[in-house]
Protein backbone atom coordinates (compact mmCIF):
# COMPACT_ATOMS: atom_id res chain seq x y z
CA UNK A 1 0.00 0.00 0.00
CA UNK A 2 1.31 3.49 -0.86
CA UNK A 3 0.88 6.42 1.21
CA UNK A 4 0.67 9.63 0.36
CA UNK A 5 0.09 12.97 2.56
CA UNK A 6 -1.00 15.96 0.68
CA UNK A 7 0.61 18.96 2.98
CA UNK A 8 1.14 22.73 3.22
CA UNK A 9 1.41 25.03 6.04
CA UNK A 10 -0.46 27.79 4.14
CA UNK A 11 -4.29 27.04 3.28
CA UNK A 12 -6.25 27.36 0.70
CA UNK A 13 -3.82 26.13 -2.06
CA UNK A 14 -6.16 23.28 -3.26
CA UNK A 15 -5.02 20.43 -0.75
CA UNK A 16 -8.88 18.70 -0.50
CA UNK A 17 -9.86 19.18 -4.33
CA UNK A 18 -6.34 17.66 -5.13
CA UNK A 19 -7.03 14.31 -2.44
CA UNK A 20 -10.98 14.05 -3.40
CA UNK A 21 -10.24 13.97 -7.31
CA UNK A 22 -7.00 11.64 -7.72
CA UNK A 23 -8.53 9.50 -5.07
CA UNK A 24 -11.56 9.50 -7.05
CA UNK A 25 -9.62 9.12 -10.21
CA UNK A 26 -7.33 5.93 -9.17
CA UNK A 27 -10.63 4.25 -7.67
CA UNK A 28 -12.73 5.02 -11.18
CA UNK A 29 -9.60 3.02 -12.43
CA UNK A 30 -10.33 -0.02 -10.44
CA UNK A 31 -7.64 0.56 -7.73
CA UNK A 32 -8.83 0.40 -3.72
CA UNK A 33 -8.09 3.99 -2.27
CA UNK A 34 -8.37 4.95 1.14
CA UNK A 35 -9.08 8.75 1.85
CA UNK A 36 -7.73 9.40 5.41
CA UNK A 37 -9.50 13.18 6.41
CA UNK A 38 -7.08 14.86 9.36
CA UNK A 39 -8.13 18.43 8.32
CA UNK A 40 -10.34 19.80 11.31
CA UNK A 41 -12.81 21.57 8.84
CA UNK A 42 -14.13 18.44 7.49
CA UNK A 43 -14.37 19.64 3.45
CA UNK A 44 -13.30 16.10 2.01
CA UNK A 45 -15.37 14.10 4.57
CA UNK A 46 -18.47 15.90 2.93
CA UNK A 47 -17.10 16.07 -0.56
CA UNK A 48 -18.72 12.76 -1.93
CA UNK A 49 -21.82 11.47 -0.16
CA UNK A 50 -21.71 8.09 1.27
CA UNK A 51 -23.42 4.69 1.07
CA UNK A 52 -22.42 3.43 4.31
CA UNK A 53 -21.07 5.75 7.42
CA UNK A 54 -18.86 4.21 10.32
CA UNK A 55 -20.01 4.22 13.84
CA UNK A 56 -16.02 6.07 14.25
CA UNK A 57 -13.91 8.84 12.45
CA UNK A 58 -10.67 9.74 12.62
CA UNK A 59 -10.80 10.58 16.08
CA UNK A 60 -11.58 7.36 17.82
CA UNK A 61 -8.99 5.70 15.29
CA UNK A 62 -6.44 7.90 16.08
CA UNK A 63 -7.21 8.12 20.00
CA UNK A 64 -8.21 4.44 21.31
CA UNK A 65 -5.60 2.82 18.18
CA UNK A 66 -8.51 1.02 16.65
CA UNK A 67 -6.82 -1.93 14.11
CA UNK A 68 -10.37 -2.97 12.99
CA UNK A 69 -11.56 -0.82 9.90
CA UNK A 70 -14.67 -1.47 10.28
CA UNK A 71 -14.96 0.14 13.23
CA UNK A 72 -13.94 3.75 11.40
CA UNK A 73 -14.18 3.17 7.65
CA UNK A 74 -17.13 4.71 5.58
CA UNK A 75 -17.63 3.80 2.10
CA UNK A 76 -18.41 6.79 -0.44
CA UNK A 77 -20.63 6.36 -3.62
CA UNK A 78 -17.82 5.74 -5.39
CA UNK A 79 -16.74 1.83 -5.66
CA UNK A 80 -13.54 1.46 -4.63
CA UNK A 81 -13.19 4.61 -2.72
CA UNK A 82 -13.69 4.44 1.37
CA UNK A 83 -13.00 7.02 3.78
CA UNK A 84 -12.32 7.82 7.43
CA UNK A 85 -14.01 11.28 8.07
CA UNK A 86 -12.82 13.95 10.27
CA UNK A 87 -14.73 14.12 13.75
CA UNK A 88 -12.23 15.93 15.57
CA UNK A 89 -13.68 19.56 15.56
CA UNK A 90 -12.76 20.41 19.04
CA UNK A 91 -9.14 19.46 18.18
CA UNK A 92 -8.37 17.35 20.89
CA UNK A 93 -6.26 14.83 19.08
CA UNK A 94 -3.37 17.77 18.95
CA UNK A 95 -3.11 17.37 22.36
CA UNK A 96 -2.92 14.50 22.59
CA UNK A 97 -0.22 13.61 20.03
CA UNK A 98 1.65 16.02 21.42
CA UNK A 99 2.01 14.64 24.81
CA UNK A 100 1.80 10.73 23.93
CA UNK A 101 5.33 8.58 23.87
CA UNK A 102 4.26 7.77 20.22
CA UNK A 103 2.20 10.86 19.24
CA UNK A 104 4.24 11.53 16.09
CA UNK A 105 4.80 7.86 15.68
CA UNK A 106 1.48 7.01 16.09
CA UNK A 107 -0.51 6.50 12.29
CA UNK A 108 2.48 4.85 11.10
CA UNK A 109 2.12 2.16 13.91
CA UNK A 110 -1.25 1.56 12.82
CA UNK A 111 -0.87 1.27 9.07
CA UNK A 112 -0.52 -2.39 8.90
CA UNK A 113 -4.59 -3.36 9.33
CA UNK A 114 -4.73 -1.14 5.84
CA UNK A 115 -1.96 -2.89 3.96
CA UNK A 116 -3.93 -6.15 3.06
CA UNK A 117 -7.15 -4.42 1.97
CA UNK A 118 -5.76 -0.83 -0.07
CA UNK A 119 -3.71 0.13 -2.58
CA UNK A 120 -3.47 3.39 -1.67
CA UNK A 121 -4.01 5.99 1.36
CA UNK A 122 -4.29 9.31 0.52
CA UNK A 123 -4.23 12.05 3.43
CA UNK A 124 -5.55 15.39 3.92
CA UNK A 125 -4.15 17.26 6.08
CA UNK A 126 -4.55 21.09 8.25
CA UNK A 127 -3.19 24.16 6.53
CA UNK A 128 -1.14 25.07 9.34
CA UNK A 129 1.77 23.16 11.09
CA UNK A 130 1.09 20.66 13.36
CA UNK A 131 1.91 17.65 15.50
CA UNK A 132 -0.99 15.99 13.49
CA UNK A 133 0.76 16.97 9.94
CA UNK A 134 3.95 15.96 11.40
CA UNK A 135 2.68 12.48 12.22
CA UNK A 136 1.15 12.06 8.46
CA UNK A 137 4.11 12.94 6.89
CA UNK A 138 6.12 10.50 9.12
CA UNK A 139 3.64 7.91 8.15
CA UNK A 140 3.91 8.42 4.33
CA UNK A 141 6.19 7.23 1.45
CA UNK A 142 5.81 10.58 -0.69
CA UNK A 143 4.67 14.06 0.23
CA UNK A 144 2.50 16.25 -2.36
CA UNK A 145 2.56 19.77 -1.99
CA UNK A 146 -0.03 21.88 -4.42
CA UNK A 147 1.24 25.75 -4.53
CA UNK A 148 -0.21 28.06 -6.56
CA UNK A 149 1.30 30.64 -8.56
CA UNK A 150 1.74 33.90 -6.55
CA UNK A 151 4.33 34.94 -4.48
CA UNK A 152 2.67 34.63 -1.12
CA UNK A 153 2.33 30.94 -1.99
CA UNK A 154 6.24 30.81 -3.05
CA UNK A 155 7.35 31.98 0.31
CA UNK A 156 5.08 29.82 2.69
CA UNK A 157 6.27 27.14 0.95
CA UNK A 158 10.02 28.31 1.48
CA UNK A 159 9.48 29.44 5.68
CA UNK A 160 6.60 26.73 6.47
CA UNK A 161 6.32 23.64 4.38
CA UNK A 162 9.90 23.06 3.43
CA UNK A 163 11.49 24.05 7.35
CA UNK A 164 8.84 21.55 8.86
CA UNK A 165 10.68 18.58 6.65
CA UNK A 166 13.90 20.02 7.78
CA UNK A 167 13.14 19.61 11.07
CA UNK A 168 11.54 16.06 10.95
CA UNK A 169 15.00 15.13 9.82
CA UNK A 170 15.96 13.51 13.40
CA UNK A 171 13.83 10.74 13.07
CA UNK A 172 16.60 9.60 10.79
CA UNK A 173 18.13 8.50 14.25
CA UNK A 174 15.02 5.89 14.81
CA UNK A 175 15.28 4.75 11.41
CA UNK A 176 12.82 6.82 9.43
CA UNK A 177 12.86 8.93 6.61
CA UNK A 178 10.96 11.84 5.78
CA UNK A 179 9.70 11.06 2.09
CA UNK A 180 10.71 12.86 -0.86
CA UNK A 181 8.11 15.89 -1.59
CA UNK A 182 6.93 16.49 -4.99
CA UNK A 183 5.53 20.12 -5.88
CA UNK A 184 2.22 20.62 -7.81
CA UNK A 185 1.62 23.76 -9.45
CA UNK A 186 -1.73 24.34 -8.70
CA UNK A 187 -4.56 26.42 -9.77
CA UNK A 188 -2.77 27.84 -12.51
CA UNK A 189 -3.95 30.75 -15.01
CA UNK A 190 -2.39 29.67 -18.26
CA UNK A 191 -2.60 32.96 -20.16
CA UNK A 192 -1.48 35.28 -16.75
CA UNK A 193 1.99 36.31 -17.41
CA UNK A 194 3.23 36.58 -13.79
CA UNK A 195 1.92 32.96 -12.98
CA UNK A 196 4.15 31.42 -15.89
CA UNK A 197 7.28 33.24 -14.33
CA UNK A 198 6.48 32.24 -11.01
CA UNK A 199 6.45 28.52 -12.30
CA UNK A 200 9.34 29.12 -14.31
CA UNK A 201 11.35 30.21 -11.14
CA UNK A 202 9.84 27.64 -8.55
CA UNK A 203 11.09 25.07 -11.05
CA UNK A 204 14.30 26.71 -10.78
CA UNK A 205 14.71 26.82 -7.32
CA UNK A 206 14.76 23.03 -7.40
CA UNK A 207 16.54 21.92 -10.21
CA UNK A 208 18.67 19.83 -8.77
CA UNK A 209 17.20 19.05 -5.40
CA UNK A 210 17.75 15.45 -4.07
CA UNK A 211 14.33 15.08 -1.99
CA UNK A 212 12.11 17.48 -3.89
CA UNK A 213 10.77 17.96 -7.64
CA UNK A 214 8.35 19.91 -9.45
CA UNK A 215 5.79 18.04 -10.92
CA UNK A 216 5.30 18.05 -15.01
CA UNK A 217 1.84 18.36 -14.40
CA UNK A 218 -0.17 21.60 -13.75
CA UNK A 219 -3.55 21.78 -12.33
CA UNK A 220 -5.17 24.76 -14.14
CA UNK A 221 -7.76 27.29 -12.76
CA UNK A 222 -10.86 25.87 -13.97
CA UNK A 223 -14.58 25.68 -13.07
CA UNK A 224 -14.97 22.20 -13.60
CA UNK A 225 -13.28 21.56 -10.27
CA UNK A 226 -15.70 23.65 -8.49
CA UNK A 227 -18.71 22.46 -10.60
CA UNK A 228 -17.03 18.79 -9.78
CA UNK A 229 -17.74 19.73 -6.08
CA UNK A 230 -20.91 20.70 -5.95
CA UNK A 231 -22.21 17.85 -7.23
CA UNK A 232 -19.81 15.67 -5.55
CA UNK A 233 -18.34 14.14 -8.17
CA UNK A 234 -14.74 13.45 -9.15
CA UNK A 235 -14.09 16.30 -11.92
CA UNK A 236 -12.55 13.64 -14.22
CA UNK A 237 -16.16 12.91 -14.93
CA UNK A 238 -17.46 16.10 -15.61
CA UNK A 239 -14.97 17.19 -18.24
CA UNK A 240 -13.74 14.80 -20.41
CA UNK A 241 -12.68 16.30 -23.12
CA UNK A 242 -11.29 20.48 -23.37
CA UNK A 243 -13.28 22.79 -24.82
CA UNK A 244 -12.26 24.75 -28.36
CA UNK A 245 -11.81 27.93 -26.35
CA UNK A 246 -9.37 25.88 -23.37
CA UNK A 247 -5.41 26.78 -23.72
CA UNK A 248 -5.22 24.04 -21.62
CA UNK A 249 -6.43 20.21 -21.05
CA UNK A 250 -9.56 19.30 -19.83
CA UNK A 251 -9.71 17.48 -16.21
CA UNK A 252 -9.52 14.57 -16.96
CA UNK A 253 -6.40 14.53 -18.81
CA UNK A 254 -4.94 16.73 -16.28
CA UNK A 255 -5.93 14.34 -13.31
CA UNK A 256 -4.30 11.29 -15.74
CA UNK A 257 -1.59 13.04 -15.96
CA UNK A 258 -0.91 13.68 -12.43
CA UNK A 259 -2.01 9.84 -11.34
CA UNK A 260 0.53 8.76 -13.88
CA UNK A 261 3.33 11.07 -12.77
CA UNK A 262 3.00 10.08 -9.20
CA UNK A 263 1.91 6.29 -9.79
CA UNK A 264 3.99 5.21 -13.11
CA UNK A 265 3.21 1.67 -11.86
CA UNK A 266 -0.30 1.94 -12.39
CA UNK A 267 -0.11 3.79 -15.55
CA UNK A 268 -2.03 1.02 -17.49
CA UNK A 269 -4.88 0.95 -14.89
CA UNK A 270 -5.31 4.51 -15.02
CA UNK A 271 -4.85 4.80 -19.09
CA UNK A 272 -7.98 3.00 -19.51
CA UNK A 273 -10.15 5.79 -18.53
CA UNK A 274 -9.09 7.76 -21.68
CA UNK A 275 -10.54 4.51 -23.76
CA UNK A 276 -13.93 4.26 -21.80
CA UNK A 277 -14.82 7.73 -22.82
CA UNK A 278 -14.07 7.20 -26.13
CA UNK A 279 -16.26 4.50 -26.34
Amino acid sequence: MRVVSIISTKGGVGKTTVAANLGGLLADAGLRVLLLDLDGQPTLSSYYALSHQADNGVFEFIALNLRTPEQFVSRTIITGLDLIISNDDQGRLNTLLLHAPDGRLRLRNLLDAFRPIYDLMLIDTQGARSVQLEMAILASDLTLSPITPEMLAARELHRGTLKLLSELQPFHHLGITPPPLRLLLNQVNTIRVDARMISRSLRAAFTGATNISVLETVVPERVAYLNAASLGLPVHLIEQRRACAQHSPSALQTMQALAIELFPEWRAAISTLSKRTEV
